[in-house]
Formats: C-alpha cells, structure tokens, sequence
C-alpha cells in the first residue's frame, strides 16, 4: 500500500532517516555526458614535431591562443589555417582587437629559424608583443664527461690568502 492510514490521531510524525540520492546521480551522469562531450573539442589537433625544452612551464591560461607555424610554412590561429596577409586581421578578430593577449607560438622542428622570426616579426608588426614560444617538456640532461681520457679531476680547494 503506497499511503497508509494512521491509526492513531497523535501530532507525532515519524521520521524518516533515509537519504534520497536520485537526483544526486541523476545530475552527476548529465555532468559527466557534458565533460564527455566538451572535453575533446578543448584541444588542438594541428600535429606538428615539436622540439625539447627544459624549462619550467607557467601557467596556462583559460583560453590560450596558439599560432602554429607547421613544416610547410603554412600558419595556424588554433585548428584554422590563415595566411600571412590576413595574420593581423583574423588575431585582432579572435582576440577582440586586445594587443594584450599573450600569443603562444608553436613551430615544427624543420622550420628555419629565419621563417620563425619572420612570424614574430609579424606578430610584433600587428602589435601582439606578448610571445610564448610553446615546445615539449624533457628532463635535463647529465653532465658529458670532460672529452679524452683525462684523469678524474682532483676535489676544488678554496683559494685562501696567505701561506697554509
């Protein structure tokens, strides 16, 4: 029986000491079929062979605008490809005209450093003076051993003034 009838006529209700968690889960699925769904579309799937660094990375910010220059020269503002003549126009339309945003620039290993600094040099030219340069993260390498088969070298002694 899904209402039962009272017996007694007391003011007294029961309690009830259960939890309903229906709607809990119910609102965790949509958030995550949402993330699901989001999540790939946060990323830029323009490949390009990044070079090392060892640098520490700073932090990221909510929205990163990243310029790519892939191994044929051609240039990228995030997944879309622009040409150099329309560079300054298509950053001020995505940055709203803000000459403030910081541009991450990314560029495949085969790209002469001349190109390279031609694509800052427009950059800098439209203004965008905040420059990023993007690369992959490495571990620092080990010290190379001193060339030849030179002799372990002896502990560094302070130079002290005057006789021992």
């Amino acid at each position: 029986m899904a209402g039962g009838i009272r017996e007694q006529h007391g003011d007294e209700l029961s309690e009830n000491h259960e939890i309903n968690v229906t709607p809990f889960i119910d609102v965790m699925l949509v958030l995550l079929i949402i993330f699901m769904v989001a999540a790939p579309l946060a990323t830029v799937d323009v490949n390009v062979d990044l070079p090392a660094s060892t640098a520490k990375p700073t932090e990221r910010p909510d929205e990163p605008l990243y310029l790519t220059v892939k191994e044929d020269l051609s240039l990228n503002i995030g997944n879309d490809a622009v040409g150099r003549e329309q560079l300054a126009a298509t950053l001020d339309r995505v940055t709203g005209g803000k000459k403030d945003t910081r541009v991450f620039l990314r560029a495949d290993k085969a790209v002469d450093y001349g190109q390279f600094m031609e694509v800052m040099n427009l950059l800098r030219d439209s203004g965008y003076l905040k420059i990023a340069l993007v690369g992959l993260e490495t571990l620092p390498a080990p010290a190379a051993p001193a060339a030849g088969n030179a002799p372990a070298a002896a502990p560094a002694v302070p130079a002290t003034g005057g006789n021992p």
